[in-house]
């Protein structure tokens, strides 16, 4: 009918031009997201000579604190973040100290000591490993606070850009029966074939690709977890904690995302130590006078642990920042997140303040964290990673296809845009329905409105750019 012709036109514009101008941003996603699925066994390979020693130690580990003190002797003026003691036998002890960089995606200089010995094995910058480089092109294309945007603009399209395709699939499916009796053989009916068959089959593990990643992006996630404070979350508030000086939160102590809290335990407030010891000075990874050592503060939190199998859980200590800071301790599950814990340890006293795991968690910490797990490929093994490859090597395969299909297309000197909808209430409906999607996705209805002005102001009113761009 002409109406359901002019609703395709539309749905088709908006398709077409989403397509267009982020195709470039997820064909990067999605090839480094591609490759830092297999973060884990690349950095086990590549860095086996400083992780894993060449024989299990006969001697009884080093207290923690000597380690701690050897490792700072490689950069004495570089603040102690965390460390990660061995889980086996065979594992070095893993100090990381404080780098040059800052931010979302910050590292630090990793330094493995040999915990029979203390003796270093090793140092390396993990701000500069190949892995590191991935993921910030990944999170922010290398370009800060306005690349963690455009990424999520991105993503955002991206769901668009499937909810549109699906419709175009649908409503069309006559037409391309039609068209593919007539021309079986044409190079570009089977482009546009794979290109559909390749969004129908994937595209619902695509939109769950996007969602489980939108957590981490600024706008997007900052909304939803303040959302979750106000809606699903039962853990402590600040009112717990009259002590706390200052409006600490958990994801404030270390950016290193090999040594922070879960995502759920990053609006945690931070207690306070309290032991009288108030005056002292001393930064970050500077124990106090009177601050019990790493080994009490883990030895306190033991009982208080759940579930963390040193097979398939590493435990990460976080050391106390000034006078009132207290040890963190993080519980990191290789697979599960629901055996994942935060606990807070007076430095002093060694009692353990907070102890914050699933059984705290709101609905949607819970199913944003099982969704992170997802995401990374790591819940269901290798399983879960084969299918995430498969939604990265989906979204290639669909932004190559899209490209392909529009270069083969379009007209010599234009854009080859589809033609805009002449009725105005089919177009009125369509940006309803995309003002709706632009409210739950706030970037991408941003986006929305510059586009329809740019339409509206410059596109219509300059002729040349209407030839060009339809």
């Amino acid at each position: 009918t002409p109406t359901s012709s002019q609703r395709y036109r539309a749905v088709w514009r908006w398709h077409f031009y989403a397509g267009l101008f982020v195709a470039p941003v997820l064909l990067v996603l999605a090839t480094t997201g591609a490759i830092y699925l297999f973060k884990e066994p690349f950095e086990e390979w590549r860095y086996q000579d400083v992780r894993t020693l060449a024989e299990p130690p006969a001697a009884a580990p080093r207290p923690l604190a000597e380690q701690i003190a050897a490792a700072r002797r490689v950069r004495p003026d570089a603040p102690v973040m965390s460390v990660i003691p061995p889980t086996s036998p065979g594992r070095s002890t893993r100090v990381i100290l404080q780098g040059a960089d800052s931010g979302p995606w910050a590292q630090g200089i990793s330094v493995y000591v040999h915990p029979a010995t203390a003796a270093v094995l090793g140092r390396i910058d993990d701000s500069a490993t190949f892995m590191r480089v991935v993921r910030t092109i990944h999170g922010e294309l290398m370009s800060g606070t306005v690349g963690d945007r455009v990424v999520e603009i991105a993503a955002c399209w991206a769901l668009i850009l499937v909810a549109t395709g699906t419709y175009l699939w649908w409503s069309g499916r006559a037409a391309r029966n039609q068209a593919r009796r007539k021309a079986r053989r044409s190079p570009r009916i089977r482009l546009r074939r794979l290109h559909v068959l390749t969004g129908v089959g994937g595209g619902a593990v695509v939109v769950f690709l996007v969602l489980s990643g939108l957590p981490w992006s600024g706008v997007w996630g900052d909304g939803l977890q303040r959302i979750q404070d106000r809606t699903g979350s039962t853990y402590p508030s600040a009112d717990d904690f009259p002590h706390t000086s200052t409006p600490l939160l958990s994801g404030d102590l270390s950016a290193n995302p090999d040594s922070k809290v879960p995502w759920a335990a990053e609006r945690l407030p931070v207690p306070a130590s309290q032991d009288g010891h108030a005056g002292h000075g001393g930064g970050h990874g500077v124990l106090q006078p009177g601050a019990v050592p790493v080994e009490n503060a883990l030895a306190a939190a033991r009982p208080a642990i759940t579930a963390c199998p040193p097979a398939e859980c590493d435990v990460k200590v976080l050391l106390p920042d000034g006078p009132q800071g207290v040890y963190t301790i993080v519980t990191d599950p290789r697979r599960d997140p629901s055996a994942a814990q935060t606990l807070h340890v007076d430095q002093y006293s060694g009692r353990v303040l907070v102890s914050y795991g699933w059984a705290e968690y709101g609905v949607m910490a819970k199913v944003v964290e099982q969704g992170i797990a997802l995401h990374e490929g790591r819940r269901y093994g290798p399983a879960n990673l084969v299918i995430m490859l498969g939604a990265c090597l989906t979204l290639i395969t669909l932004v190559v296809t899209g490209a392909w299909m529009w270069w083969k297309r379009r007209p010599k000197g234009r854009a080859g845009a589809p033609a805009r909808a002449t009725s105005r209430r089919t177009a009125y409906g369509v940006m309803g329905i995309m003002a709706v999607l632009g409210l739950l996705f706030p970037l991408a209805g941003v986006t929305m409105v510059v586009v329809l002005l740019l339409d509206w102001l410059v596109l219509r009113r300059v002729p040349a750019l209407a030839r060009v761009l339809g």
